[in-house]
């Protein structure tokens, strides 16, 4: 039976502990460079090591993208790039360009190389052919069905791990590969500059009546024609497995610590259920509602069943959000919580706590102090400290959450 793993987002440090503390067996995140997300957040170098350092304490290993198309200027810098990845101790690089990747074999023979969903692999013979240059991982195409999938196990060596993206924003294009918002806003989405004009809503306008937009769908707010929904394969563990899949990958590097807590946690817990009684999982009720409580767009299941009738949504490209959270566990002393808020909220108000791997505590907050033990109706100021009493135990980033 396939051992799976949990592979979760890391796009900065707060992200990195959310993923350790809720049940990654991976993480995979990038530097300021070679990356397909060009946010000021990322790693510099001493990052990198805390951050290598901090996973393999957990027992998790730390995967590095250098995922991008780069150009001749960029090549001369690819090589101090490697080895400041062996430096730091990562596990492994993930790369598309071809080039790339045998530069990291001259330069870091012993580093393990996973082949990035940018390659389009649909096919065993891709996947062969990348396993014989080297690659110890091929992550697939998302357009890939589960019997594709399957088939690409049957015909690829037994130590050729298959990883997918099983959780988080589609493209519209193909795996990613989008000349959109280069062509419109001069942001190359295939150098981590994506500006997502696949969320925006269109109009027609005819040439000879310019500033008259026409409707593209009867409605006054435009259509968005080009609006994929968010995957989601939480219930289908099983069948993930069965495939051969190897690595569940989640997206989101560029999301907050909430939906790296959450989503993670919900993964694990699922993978645990399925390693329960794999012939006969059925995912809990409670844990399939987990993830709709973090920011995300309609969910559909992507390819993994045939070609999808229903992976756009046309009406709008916003987020559905029903929950804030409200504040982090910092311990648990002698029947109190001591927390940090993180939004307003109320004494009296209704919560849910979330600690890892266990299923959601709802409580009444009937009670809240400051920092100096004075009894208070509201915790409204950014990051005040504050504490409720409690007979329950939570760990330290045990999640508090209400909903909006």
């Amino acid at each position: 039976m396939n051992k799976l793993e949990v592979l979760a987002p890391a796009g900065d440090m707060e992200r990195l502990g959310a993923a350790l503390q809720y049940g990654a067996d991976a993480v995979y995140l990038g530097r300021k460079q070679f990356g397909m997300r060009s946010s000021p957040m990322n790693f510099d170098f001493d990052e990198l090591c805390q951050a290598v350092r901090m996973a393999h304490q957990s027992g998790v290993k730390v995967y590095l993208t250098c995922n991008t198309l780069p150009r001749n200027n960029e090549i001369p810098f690819f090589e101090k790039f490697v080895r400041e990845a062996v430096d730091a101790q990562v596990d492994a690089l993930i790369v598309a360009d071809i080039g790339l990747l045998m530069l990291i074999k001259r330069y870091a023979p012993d580093m393990e190389i996973h082949i990035s969903t940018q390659t389009g692999i649909v096919n065993y013979v891709t996947a062969r052919e990348l396993y014989d240059l080297g690659a110890k991982r091929v992550v697939l195409a998302r357009e890939l069905s589960l019997d594709e999938i399957a088939e690409i196990r049957a015909k690829t060596p037994d130590d050729l791990d298959i990883e997918a993206f099983v959780h988080g924003a589609m493209c519209v294009s193909f795996s990613g590969r989008c000349l959109l918002s280069q062509y419109l806003v001069n942001r190359d989405a295939n150098r981590g500059e994506c500006a997502q004009p696949c969320r925006w809503g269109y109009h027609l306008m005819e040439e000879k009546r310019p500033g008259q937009y026409f409707p593209v769908f009867e409605d006054e707010s435009g259509t968005y024609i080009l609006n994929a929904k968010d995957m989601c394969m939480i219930e289908h563990i099983d069948k993930l497995a069965e495939a051969g899949v190897t690595s569940l990958k989640i997206e989101g590097r560029a999301k907050s610590a909430y939906y790296v807590t959450v989503v993670t946690n919900a993964y694990r817990m699922a993978v645990d259920e399925y390693y329960r009684d794999p012939y006969n999982f059925k995912l809990p009720e409670w844990l399939k509602d987990e993830v709709t409580k973090v920011s995300h767009r309609q969910y559909c299941k992507g390819f993994f069943f045939g070609r999808p009738d229903d992976s756009q949504y046309y009406e709008n490209s916003g987020y559905i959000r029903n929950y804030d959270v409200v504040a982090v566990v910092e311990e648990c002393r002698d029947g109190i919580v001591y927390c940090t808020q993180r939004n307003r909220f109320f004494a009296g108000d209704d919560v849910e706590i979330l600690a890892p791997s266990q299923k959601p505590v709802s409580v009444t907050l009937d009670t809240l102090f400051d920092e100096n033990g004075e009894k208070i109706d509201v915790a409204n100021h950014a990051m005040m400290k504050f504490s409720f009493p409690s007979e329950m135990v939570f760990p330290k980033g045990t999640v508090i959450r209400k909903i909006v």
